[in-house]
């Protein structure tokens, strides 16, 4: 399953658009022009489905702080997903809104899905409030407060599909900023061993991702050695993982020149965000959709092409959206052109525009995507498509 459109109203600087991301997206455009917000937006889709969306409000500043213009209008959001079941491409149409009421924490939602391929039912164990609107084109409607209906198949209902799909698919968004790399962060320190093989949002338990997916997937383990060595030379040897004490580990890069292992408070802060975008990418089970926000923060440039090549073999198991300032970074996709967005901040809002692939395919010929990006043309109205709602 992966998103095939999606449209925001009212939710931050998005006052109203449609985009239409592909496998492989990047968004560029100016500071201010809004490109996180698409990252933020997926977070309170993540949060809506697991149930906690008052609480994500709350923690964001409330109705205001979320709201475009600060206005506290009602939030739209629309996704189109596209799923493959037995060797068929469907379909499907998931819309909430959020209505706000008396103070910042208290929400209204409306959810529709329409799903025009497929035969489903509803069973819930208790009766609730809602109804097929349309039953010749498979809709389904619920009027509800507080949370979703999405996040309820954990607790006293049962989601059919494809309801329970698109909550399991919804709870599995992967969007991040810059991770802590503080000297006192989870990350440098040894933890309580677990067995996990999804990285959080946060980058905080890193090292037992790494424990986990390095010790156990021939394959994972070689592609970070052969990424570390391609960023650090043929001295880099392997990752260790070291009992530090009772149930807790370390995580230590061995190096051929030397007989001390570097410890991960050791480490450079590169050197640990490289090896969480290594974690996130080449993670035999990726998430169904991977937003991270300039993945050059920290990292030498060296390491771009790197992070590229591994975002396209990435993108042929899941959707990867990258927002970039850097034109070396966009230097790095020699081969392969990835859906490119440019936002921009015209009256008040963020407008998302899809560079025409037919103008890209041509310039390519000639010049490379971070050659474009540096000359102005690549955020310029002639390549543009756009894609913001009418």
């Amino acid at each position: 399953m992966h998103l095939t459109r999606l449209s925001v109203q009212g939710f931050r600087s998005l006052k109203n658009i449609t985009w239409e991301p592909g496998k492989l997206n990047v968004v560029i455009g100016p500071n201010g022009s809004g490109k996180s917000n698409l990252l933020k937006l997926l977070d309170l889709v993540r949060h809506a489905t697991k149930g906690n969306l008052q609480d994500f409000i709350q923690a964001s500043g409330g109705a205001e702080a979320i709201s475009w213009d600060g206005q506290r209008q009602e939030i739209g959001l629309g996704f189109q997903l596209c799923d493959l079941t037995k060797n068929e491409l469907r379909f499907l149409d998931y819309d909430f809104s959020i209505g706000f009421v008396d103070s910042d924490f208290s929400v209204v939602l409306k959810e529709v899905l329409v799903s025009p391929d497929m035969n489903f039912t509803s069973s819930w164990r208790e009766p609730v409030n809602f109804f097929y609107e349309d039953r010749s084109v498979k809709t389904w409607s619920k009027d509800t407060s507080i949370e979703t209906v999405l996040s309820q198949d954990r607790g006293h209902y049962v989601l059919d599909y494809p309801m329970l799909e698109i909550s399991r698919y919804f709870l599995s968004f992967w969007a991040s900023n810059v991770i802590d790399t503080s000297p006192d962060s989870k990350i440098r320190s040894s933890v309580v061993a677990r067995y996990e093989k999804a990285i959080g949002t946060d980058g905080q338990n890193l090292i037992n991702v790494l424990h986990t997916l390095y010790t156990e997937s021939r394959e994972f383990k070689k592609v970070v050695n052969d990424a570390m060595r391609a960023a650090f030379g043929d001295d880099f040897e392997e990752l260790v993982f070291p009992p530090a004490s009772d149930q807790r580990v370390q995580m230590r890069v061995r190096w051929k020149s030397l007989k001390r292992e570097q410890s991960a408070a050791d480490m450079s802060d590169g050197t640990l965000r490289f090896l969480f975008l290594l974690a996130v990418l080449a993670n035999p089970e990726p998430a169904p959709l991977i937003a991270i926000d300039e993945p050059e923060t920290g990292l030498h440039p060296s390491m771009m092409p790197l992070i590229a090549e591994l975002a396209v073999e990435a993108s042929k198991k899941t959707q990867v959206i990258f927002t970039t300032h850097s034109d070396q970074f966009l230097d790095a996709f020699r081969d392969t052109r990835p859906t490119t967005t440019v936002a921009k901040w015209e009256e008040g809002q963020t407008k998302l525009h899809i560079v025409d692939d037919d103008e890209l395919k041509h310039f390519l010929k000639d010049y490379s995507l971070g050659a474009l990006f540096r000359s102005g043309e690549l955020e310029s109205d002639f390549l543009a498509r756009r894609q913001d709602a009418a």
